[in-house]
């Protein structure tokens, strides 16, 4: 297992955690910070999955006019991770 610690670039989460095991699934994920609710969704559907098609699937997800997202910052912790 690998854990990471994330700290995101312009969103309202002040971390992510992540953890994946020996063949990259991701097993748990920690968002502090940020709107409960959509992360909660987030995570329920990343648990389980390769971390790798996660990134590409929330990888340059925006949020209103920023540059970026919590999806995306969660993006950037699974590739540090992996």
């Amino acid at each position: 297992m690998k854990t990471y610690t994330y700290k995101p670039q312009g969103v309202c989460s002040r971390g992510i955690t992540v953890t994946v095991d020996e063949r990259n699934i991701i097993t748990d994920i920690h968002i502090e910070g940020g709107c409960e609710g959509n992360h909660s969704g987030i995570i329920a559907l990343c648990l389980g999955q390769e971390a790798s098609v996660v990134v590409t699937k929330l990888e340059g997800i925006t949020c209103g006019k920023r540059k970026t997202s919590c999806p995306d910052q969660l993006a950037k912790a699974l590739k540090a991770v992996s």
